[in-house]
């Protein structure tokens, strides 16, 4: 289907796209083909598409031989998080963060631990609406530091997120891109200019995993990964959900992190989470906290600065440590943090080397909580 000629199939009743809907909007990154299809141009899989049918995302559709959007201003949900929960460790750390996502995915990944909002066919899965403006001031109203487009991909409702992002800076708010980097290179360029920061999933180093199990290529998530780095002024951080037997080799880990210490730079964090079963891939076994002890010595080995464990209870794996002493600079359990040895620069404390990332002169104090927002209709 995706990646190739062959057209999507015929639309369901249920997939059918209303032209009176509020929720759709018009998209910049698409173009006509020979035969009478429209392609979508937002990411890799470049679905080609007839009049009535939707991408493989589901919420991005050829109405009226135009590529439209049909879920803008309408999400899944919304909650402030902790921004440790992104993860985001060197992003003004202990702040809070509004978050909220759509539904559909560009990606197939059998392992998806938010199936039911990224794969969601079901327009009842958007149960809030919001505009961009009700956003960024119920984010203000919170108390939160930033805003994270998430839980699904932002790449598919990428003209929501911009639109929220600049009714953000308005309110002197930042924000946040949760993605899996699928995109290709001119719809990202548009993006990530208004994005503050970023975590990027490198699912694996492997291609054939990639293909296999997310229906996807790894080449344009590398780009995505230089292109944040090198080319845009957000803030990057990597996580790798560890998969048992799929993407937990050692060589593996040693070819991922010494591309990005080679590619990217030794100071950009790189989270290794724990895989619990889910979706399609329920009988493969939960992920040992043996194995992301492991892997995040594998990094540490290899070069890099700071790496984190995620799921799995191990404070020396929430912990940042600063790169010239070693002294532990910001402690943490789970996403509270529980140490701070930073000086109002940024600094460690013990030996004054400037820890890289955004910080406050001092950090957040919203802990391990969550709370949910609601609009009203």
């Amino acid at each position: 289907m995706a990646g190739s000629d062959s057209p999507l199939d015929a639309p369901s009743q249920q997939d059918r796209i209303d032209p009176d809907s509020p929720f759709i909007h018009a998209t910049e990154f698409w173009h006509e083909l020979d035969d009478g299809r429209i392609q979508c141009d937002v990411c890799p899989r470049e679905c080609k598409l007839r009049v009535g049918q939707r991408g493989l995302c589901f919420v991005r559709a050829n109405l009226d031989n135009a590529i439209v959007s049909t879920t803008y201003g309408r999400s899944s949900g919304f909650c402030v998080d902790p921004i440790e929960k992104k993860p985001l460790n060197h992003f003004f750390p202990g702040s809070s963060v509004l978050s909220f996502g759509t539904a559909g995915c560009n990606l197939s990944c059998k392992f998806c631990q938010n199936w039911d909002i990224s794969k969601s066919r079901q327009v009842d899965t958007l149960a809030s609406k919001a505009t961009p403006e009700m956003i960024a001031g119920a984010a203000a109203q919170a108390g939160c530091t930033s805003v994270a487009y998430t839980y699904n991909d932002p790449v598919i409702f990428q003209e929501y997120a911009i639109d929220v992002a600049q009714a953000c800076r308005e309110q002197g708010l930042k924000s946040v891109a949760v993605s899996a980097g699928y995109h290709n290179a001119a719809a990202r360029a548009q993006f990530y200019r208004y994005m503050d920061a970023a975590n990027i999933d490198l699912k694996s180093f492997d291609e054939k995993f990639y293909w296999k199990l997310t229906g996807a290529h790894l080449a344009p998530v590398l780009d995505t990964l230089q292109h944040i780095y090198h080319d845009t002024t957000a803030w990057l951080e990597i996580t790798t959900l560890l998969i048992p037997g799929h993407n937990d080799s050692n060589a593996e880990l040693e070819l991922l992190s010494r591309w990005v210490l080679e590619k990217l730079g030794p100071e950009v964090p790189l989270h290794f989470s724990a895989f619990h079963p889910d979706y399609k891939m329920m009988t493969v076994p939960a992920t040992p906290r043996d194995t992301l002890i492991n892997a995040r010595e594998i990094a540490l080995q290899q070069g890099l600065q700071n790496v984190y464990t995620g799921n799995v209870h191990h404070r020396a794996g929430d912990t940042t440590y600063c790169p010239g002493c070693g002294a532990a600079v910001i402690e943490r359990d789970w996403y509270e943090l529980t140490g701070w040895h930073l000086n109002s620069s940024g600094g460690c404390l013990t030996c004054g080397t400037k820890i890289a990332g955004h910080f406050d002169a001092s950090h957040g104090h919203w802990g391990r909580k969550r709370a949910a927002v609601r609009f009203s209709e």
